[in-house]
């Protein structure tokens, strides 16, 4: 019998799942758009990253999770013995896009990987570990995946591969990037490191370690990063839990640090502007305490926090420690910029602490003349909106461990809480039993900014759309919203949600292989619309057809 636990809080990466939908459930989503997404203003690229997107987590400096790839409407079936696949884990967060469309790197919590996507192909070329981290077997890999009767049997195997803390893993890999010359950065504890091609011109004579900085002199005391991102001027910032750190990208020489208050941790990655804008959502150390948001400028690799210069801070409500995933006191998102180009409004959206959290948007460069007060004392507070994600009144906890993810002045979250009887005391262990073994979380709510009024409005819920493991992604071209996650009936699946309407157009059911598992990572399309997948196990393509 499936039983109910508590899952313990997950790293600040994000998460989502879906569970057997209905269009049934669907609340509200009556409007129709009047500009197609795909038309509507979008990030400014970042010309220090090797693509406009994919080229980082979360696809782009603002962090919108938004693709362009156009994915079809219709049921699908994956067979996961026939997929093209590559062996890593147990976090495969992102496979990011290199400077050439025929090869991506493939980023893991164990290892670095040069992967030939070119013509349909799904081949790993090369490899290389992390700066002290053993990278796992297929037969440990294969433990991971297996199918378990219970959670501690479960446990026991994950321990068995992983030791006795198999969260830790998570420490490492966990904010990646590609840069214009095809270097990759990623972490391995607190060791920033940046990878190469040893022949750029034949990705299989391998990859070779080019750099790395080990900066527990300079992150005060923190126990590990948390986020990383390519400014518009070339230089890197990496987060922490307790300071930011601006880095050349050779990785040789600190630039800068930036402690935080000393009242505030942070937890999630962090969002850059192309005019030097850096945006952080630290939590409170104390229970319902106010955490911080933000803007503070960094501009040829020195930060400043002075108004004078453009920088800002604003509080938002903290809460009590969620009873399963979430991690904190504060908000679960890494702040997504929205607003672009010539759009009027300029926005940097996160969810806040609050038991029923909120949807809270900050003016993130000059207050408009029209901007209605929300609170007299906080003037960047733009608005704020009750996320209800269609759950009764009496649901207790309605909150979130991901980013917002936006297209135009739409935002879509998740809801990750469920009132649980029984604690897991691994992140890992956890995120492993949901679907077969533990029962999930519900919710997800689209809800839109309205420029003429300067406020939130509600848009749709679906109540029956579940969230506790992969990062949600919005295909732009497509105007559909993916969700991943485990039914009773069919096992893993892919879905995608009219981003309009909430009406389910889109299911690829990949069966209870837990391979399909994708364990925080996020969802991604190729240009033809074929699925890539980054489950527990590795990385793999579905044909879509």
């Amino acid at each position: 019998m499936k039983k109910k636990y508590l899952s313990l809080f997950t790293l600040a990466i994000g998460t989502a799942m879906f569970t057997a939908c209905t269009d049934d459930d669907i609340n509200g989503g009556n409007g129709n758009p009047n500009i197609p997404l795909a038309e509507l203003s979008k990030p400014k690229a970042n010309p220090w990253l090797a693509q406009e997107e994919y080229s980082i987590t979360h696809f782009n400096s603002a962090q919108t999770d938004a693709f362009t790839a156009k994915v079809k409407d219709g049921t699908f079936y994956a067979d996961l013995t026939k997929c093209k696949t590559t062996s890593s884990g147990p976090v495969n967060l992102m496979t990011l896009a290199s400077t050439s469309p025929k090869y991506m790197w493939g980023m893991s919590s164990d290892r670095v990987s040069i992967i030939d996507v070119s013509n349909g192909n799904f081949e790993r070329l090369a490899e290389v570990g992390l700066p002290g981290i053993t990278m796992k077997t297929q037969e440990q890999l294969n433990i991971l995946t297996s199918s378990y009767s219970s959670y501690l049997e479960l446990a026991t195997a994950v321990t068995g591969v992983l030791g006795t803390a198999p969260q830790m893993s998570i420490a490492n890999g966990n904010y990646v990037l590609c840069d214009k010359d095809n270097y990759v950065y990623t972490n391995a504890g607190h060791i920033m490191a940046r990878y190469k091609l040893k022949n750029p011109n034949n990705p299989k004579e391998g990859i070779e370690l080019d750099s790395q900085i080990k900066l527990t002199p300079y992150i005060n005391n923190s126990y590990t990063l948390v986020g990383a991102t390519m400014t518009y001027d070339g230089h890197l910032i990496v987060a922490a839990q307790n300071a930011l750190v601006v880095l050349n990208r050779e990785l040789t020489t600190v630039e800068d640090i930036y402690p935080l208050t000393s009242t505030q941790i942070l937890t999630n990655s962090i969002a850059v502007d192309e005019n030097g804008g850096v945006y952080v959502a630290s939590n409170n150390k104390e229970a319902n305490g106010k955490g911080l948001m933000q803007k503070l400028i960094c501009k040829d690799g020195k930060f400043s926090d002075s108004e004078s210069n453009g920088a800002w801070k604003a509080e938002y409500d903290g809460g009590p420690m969620a009873p399963c995933i979430k991690l904190g006191y504060g908000t679960g998102s890494t702040p997504t910029l929205m607003g672009f180009g010539n759009d009027e409004d300029k926005l940097v959206v996160i969810t806040d602490g609050a038991k029923r959290m909120k949807l809270v948007a900050f003016w993130r460069d000059a207050i408009p003349a029209d901007a209605k007060p929300v609170d007299s004392s906080n003037k960047r507070l733009a608005g704020t909106f009750d996320i209800t994600c269609g759950l009764p009144t009496s649901t207790e906890w309605v909150q979130s461990e991901q980013s917002v993810v936006t297209a135009g002045y739409d935002a879509f979250v998740v809801n990750n809480i469920s009132q649980t009887t029984e604690k897991i005391n691994d992140k890992i262990i956890g995120v492993l039993a949901i679907g077969p073994t533990v029962e999930t979380p519900r919710g997800v709510e689209c809800v839109s900014w309205n420029t003429k009024e300067n406020k939130w409005e509600a848009k749709w819920t679906r109540a029956d759309v579940s969230s506790p493991s992969m990062i949600p992604a919005v295909s732009t071209s497509s105007e559909m919203v993916f969700v991943s996650g485990w039914n009773d009936a069919t096992g893993w699946e892919v879905t995608g949600l009219d981003w309009h309407t909430g009406t389910t157009r889109h299911r690829t059911i990949l069966g209870k292989d837990n391979r399909a598992n994708g364990a925080y990572a996020i969802i991604q399309f190729f240009d033809n619309g074929d699925l890539l997948y980054n489950s527990v196990s590795g990385p793999f393509r579905v044909e879509i057809k």
